[in-house]
Formats: structure tokens, sequence, C-alpha cells
């Protein structure tokens, strides 16, 4: 018996599948260039080589290197956001900018993950990270109806996408979801307490291993038991991080144990990260430290720091950002599977 033929993603039968979803994918690019052009936002480019391709703990790049005329090589690698760039440009002057471009993750696969997508990127320099929410509220209605469609519907659930989002802190999120109290486990100064979120997560019955950090627990009941239920019916603003997981975010006012940082949902999909962000050079460099020291222990390896970026922390006026899942809005807006349903060219499996 034969083997069967190959079923590549460019072969005319699966083409003609996929491209419904790749013309809206088109119409939904033009108009968000066109939102962002009618606000005075000025699109810009980013270089995607870059000294450090961000400093998360839980983010891989993909990573090369330069070679001088002279042969001397330095470690470079693709970025994983355009964060950094553009906040050196909010450094330099700009005031409200926005990018749409490939970014790189690597260890990254499956129904809503894919090693290269496209991310939106935007900043406002002067304006509350709320001004975010909503900007995510009127992306989500934008590409709804340049789709044609009415509703988001994902794995059997469904998300009105022109229904104002529910705006539900992370502390509420873990009572009503999971009976967790997390705020317990938070000092007055955004330090966890490991042993008060494990005791509590115990009682609700989650699983904790003696081995698990503050962080892997908070992980596991964001993943297990809050996300599944967020951006059901109508989308979901989850905000106020802890301080220990906004490392790029500045604490909230008068509650430094919580930061300025949100995600957006839609049918339990995360599509937007936005934060107030932090400008303070040392604060943000004791972070990437302990970011990176968490990268050494779990995988054993760690990305350097980009003192060019500090530099021009110490210049950038405060301002909000928000970074968007282009591909996963795509996918959501027209009624896709998998991401890479609505990528022109998926990338090569390995």
């Amino acid at each position: 018996m034969s083997a069967p033929s190959p079923s590549p993603w460019w072969s005319p039968g699966k083409h003609q599948d996929r491209r419904p979803f790749l013309l809206a994918r088109n119409r939904i690019t033009a108009a968000v260039r066109d939102w962002f052009g009618g606000r005075d936002f000025l699109e810009i480019d980013a270089a995607a080589l870059q000294v450090s391709p961000g400093n998360e703990a839980h983010l891989h790049a993909f990573s090369t290197e330069a070679v001088s005329l002279s042969g001397q090589r330095a470690p470079l690698h693709l970025h994983t956001s355009p964060e950094f760039a553009c906040k050196k440009l909010l450094a330099a002057g700009e005031q409200r900018i926005f990018s749409l471009g490939k970014v790189w993750r690597n260890r990254e696969r499956g129904p809503l993950h894919h090693p290269e997508f496209t991310m939106l990127e935007w900043y406002r320099v002067g304006e509350p990270y709320e001004t975010l929410m909503d900007d995510c509220a009127v992306l989500l209605a934008l590409a709804a109806r340049t789709a044609g469609t009415t509703v988001f519907s994902f794995r059997g659930v469904d998300c009105d996408p022109f229904a104002a989002p529910e705006r539900l802190t992370v502390a509420d999120a873990f009572r009503r979801h999971a009976g967790v109290d997390l705020l317990a486990s938070l000092g007055e100064g955004g330090q966890t307490d490991r042993d008060a979120l494990a005791a509590s997560a115990s009682a609700a019955g989650i699983r904790v291993s003696a081995d698990d950090t503050w962080a892997d627990i908070f992980s596991r009941v964001i993943v297990e038991k809050v996300e599944p239920n967020l951006g059901i019916g109508r989308p979901t603003v989850l905000c106020e991080y802890p301080t220990a997981e906004a490392a790029l975010a500045r604490p909230k006012p008068g509650d430094p144990r919580v930061a300025e940082r949100f995600e957006l949902y839609a049918c339990g999909v995360e599509l937007a990260n936005a934060f107030g962000e932090l400008t303070d050079a040392a604060e943000q460099r004791r972070r990437f430290i302990v970011e990176m020291d968490e990268k050494q222990r779990v995988y054993g390896e760690r990305y350097p720091i980009d003192e060019d970026f500090l530099a021009a922390l110490e210049h950038m006026p405060a301002s909000a950002g928000s970074a968007l899942g282009f591909d996963r809005l795509v996918l959501l807006a027209t009624g896709a599977r998998r991401i890479d349903e609505v990528l022109w060219v998926p990338v090569a499996e390995v």
C-alpha cells in the first residue's frame, strides 16, 4: 500500500479553503492601519535583529550571530516583540506610534501559537493605560465588522465583539473562578508569599508541588481556573496583575501590590497584553535580572540586557502601550480553527 500523498498548505485545494480567511486578513490589516492613521499614529518599522530579544523568563528566541568585515562575531536575536525599539522611539520624542509586523518566539506551535507571527503594538504618550482598554474594544469591533461577522466563536465558546468588555481584576478573578485569595500572598510592596498562595490554592483543590514557586502556582491558577472563563459572552479585560507578574509595568498608584497591566480575552483566548509603562531604569534592571535568573534556573540559559534600552528609558516620558496578537484576532473574526489557516505562508514544521 502506497504512502498517502502529502497535503501542504500550498496545494490548490487547501489554499482555496484558506483563501477566504487570507482575504479577510488583508481587509482587517488595511482597516487597522486606517484606524491608527486617522488618530495621528505613525507606523514604525522596528529592526527584527536585536541585542536582546526580550527579558521575560518563559519566552524563547531564535538566535544567530553577526559577523563583521574583520571576522568578529557577536550574538543577535530575532525580537519576541518590538517593545524595546518602540520605547527608544518614545524617548526620541515620538508621541503616538504603532507597529504591525513579524515577531518570533521559539518553542511555540499549536492552534493558537506559531513560531513567526504578526504583532500589533501601539503606544500613547501622556495617556492613562485605561485608554488602551478602550482601544482594544474598538479594534475587536473593527475586526468583526470588517470580516462581516457579529460573533466570535472558538471551540464552542461565543463572544460578542461589539459588547463593552468586562473589567475584572486578577484578584477578583482568582476569588470568583478559583476560590483563591491572591492578595493574601502579596506584601505591601508587592513581595510574594509562596506558602500563603500554596495554602490558599491547596484549600481550593488546586494541585501544588513542594518545589513550586509562587510564580508557578500563580500561573497554574491562571491557566487552569481563570483563563477558560474569560471572554465568554463578551470580552474581558483582566487587570491589576501582581507587580511580580508585570516586569515592564509601573505599580498602580496607591497600591504597589499590583501593577498597571491588563490582558484582553475573547472566547477564552488571550489577545492583548498592555502596560502603564515603567520608566524607572534602575527598577527595570532589577526586574530583568530577576527574570533572567529564573530563566537560568528553569532552562539553563539567559539573554543579555539591552543597555541601550535602559539608557533610553531614562528619557522616556510617561506612556501606555499594548501588544495584540494580530493573527489570533483574525482567527476569531474569520471563524478559522487554527492560526496557520490565517497565515499566508506558515513556517515549515520540523
